[in-house]
């Protein structure tokens, strides 16, 4: 198996390729460089930070004779026969904890290096090792033979005991910063010839959470989807809120829509996106509007409106990992914004708010231009589509439906593909689709692109279909209370069309050659 997954093809070879971490890499490197070595090391930070790979890089430059400015040659046989080193010893404490994993260490310090100055003991997850084992271990960690070292790696150093800590020089490893990953993602992208959106790279960043392998891992698993790595993409795959999304929310509070904001959470929460991320979004996004708030002179009551609410994010994201309920936790606290006399603002600031375009006007003005989505046109789309739908009229349309997803792949029409991919037809009519997606966040943005869908549809095969995308939960909940026996009868949604020029729409999206009816 000659592929390597690119956490592991890019992991850095020495500490100068190593990324985020440089206070650390500098003390090392000046311990090798004036040659004050200790006996123990314990590295602890959160999972994906370089605890190992410094661990191996510290170890590595440790045996290199030829070291310069504590990075390896890389040409000696120490440096190219690292990875298969005898002295070099890669453990793993999750998986071999007892007191007689520990006593076989004992036993092996005491035979000298092979080949190598140090005999060194890299052992991941110590926290793991049993309060017998730690006790056997202690001695042996305290005075080791002067050609052995010990590097500990773990991500919880609560659980470390304190009499190992004093024995150890600890270094904590931070989280790495956003913008650190998102540079070096793009030059992996480079590298692989990877085309990728600026939005979508940032994304992931927000999604690794300081994790440089999650990061990597999630373009990984990108690039084996599609060649470019956009938001649609990251959206099919992966739960994701957007600035548009956080906007939305926020939009919601200050015109005190309860059933929006519901909705508006609920549908990040189906979609799949860690609470945590959504937090720390708003928490982001909503500081920068304060800020613009302060520069546009606008009123003390609409900055203390958007500070009450960042501190009540922040002290949620304080709490957050005590609850099992965080989404229930984060929608209790911001409907106590809704109808508030306390934190109530005028109809005038509210207009401020929206005319500084604090927060835009229309926060989907962007994605749907041609329909004015909401819930009395969805009831009214689903409603028509069990007019004369059939078992007949729903199988001739899959064969279509098959055929047009696969036509948007081979034109890589990236508009319409994440919408369109996974998303399954479940009733048909004469006059109306009903299509469903198991993701929130893909039925929103198919309605959101509607009147693309259609016309690209209808273009292609000579219909005059209407569609709506609904969620797969909101269609199970819809089947069970359809009536057979009812007379379903077609509803005009004309009024919902805003005045626009479809035509032109659709030109501008797939070019002049096409046919609006």
């Amino acid at each position: 198996m000659n592929y390597k997954v690119l956490y592991r093809k890019y992991r850095p070879s020495n500490f100068d390729q190593l990324i985020g971490q440089d206070s650390i890499v500098k003390i090392l490197k000046n311990s090798i460089i004036e040659d004050k070595i200790a006996h123990a090391y314990i590295f602890t930070g959160p999972r994906g930070t370089g605890k190992t790979s410094t661990a191996k890089l510290f170890a590595k430059a440790l045996n290199c004779p030829n070291a310069k400015n504590g990075i390896p040659c890389e040409e000696c046989s120490n440096c190219i026969n690292f990875a298969t080193s005898p002295d070099i010893i890669e453990l793993d404490a999750a998986s071999n904890n007892g007191v007689e994993y520990i006593r076989e260490i004992k036993d092996n310090v005491l035979i000298a290096p092979t080949s190598s100055k140090y005999k060194i003991y890299i052992i991941d997850e110590v926290h793991m090792l049993s309060n017998a084992a730690w006790n056997a271990f202690l001695k042996t960690l305290e005075e080791p033979p002067q050609n052995v070292i010990f590097i500990l790696a773990t991500t919880e150093i609560q659980k470390v005991p304190i009499t190992v800590l004093s024995r150890c020089q600890r270094f904590d490893f931070n989280r790495i910063d956003r913008e650190l990953i998102q540079k070096h993602l793009k030059k992996i992208c480079d590298l692989e010839n990877i085309s990728y959106k600026e939005d979508a790279i940032v994304e992931i960043s927000y999604l690794s959470d300081g994790c440089m392998r999650d990061a990597l891992s999630i373009l990984d698993q990108l690039s084996k989807v599609s060649d470019d790595i956009n938001m649609d993409i990251l959206k099919q795959n992966y739960g994701t809120v957007t600035k548009n999304d956080v906007d939305k929310i926020y939009s919601d509070i200050l015109k005190n829509d309860l059933d929006s904001l519901v909705n508006d959470i609920n549908t990040i929460k189906e979609s799949g996106v860690d609470i945590k991320i959504l937090i720390n979004k708003m928490i982001e996004n909503y500081i920068n509007k304060a800020i613009e708030m302060k520069k546009k002179s606008l009123s003390n009551a609409s900055f203390t409106h958007i500070k009450s609410v960042i501190s009540v994010l922040n002290e949620l994201l304080t709490n957050i990992s005590t609850t099992t309920n965080g989404y229930l936790i984060l929608e209790l606290n911001l409907l106590s914004f809704i109808n508030s006399e306390d934190n109530r603002l005028s109809s005038r600031e509210v207009e401020q708010i929206l005319s500084k375009e604090i927060i835009p006007s229309n926060i989907y003005e962007n994605e749907s231009s041609y329909y004015n989505i909401n819930k009395e046109f969805i009831d009214i789309r689903v409603n028509n589509a069990f007019v004369g739908a059939s078992k007949e009229l729903k199988a001739e349309f899959i064969n279509n439906w098959n055929t047009f997803v696969k036509n948007i792949k081979a034109n890589d029409i990236k508009e319409l593909y994440s919408v369109t991919k996974d998303s399954e037809p479940v009733v048909v009519s004469p006059t109306n689709v009903i299509i469903t997606n198991k993701r929130a966040a893909i039925a929103d943005v198919g309605n959101h692109k509607l009147d693309t869908v259609e016309n690209k549809f209808n273009q292609e095969f000579k219909t005059n279909l209407k569609f709506i995308y609904l969620t797969q939960s909101e269609w199970t909940k819809i089947a069970k209370t359809f009536d057979k026996n009812k007379k379903y009868e077609l509803i005009d949604d004309s009024k919902f069309i805003n005045n626009v020029d479809s035509q032109g729409l659709a030109e501008e999206i797939f070019g002049d050659n096409v046919n609006v009816e």
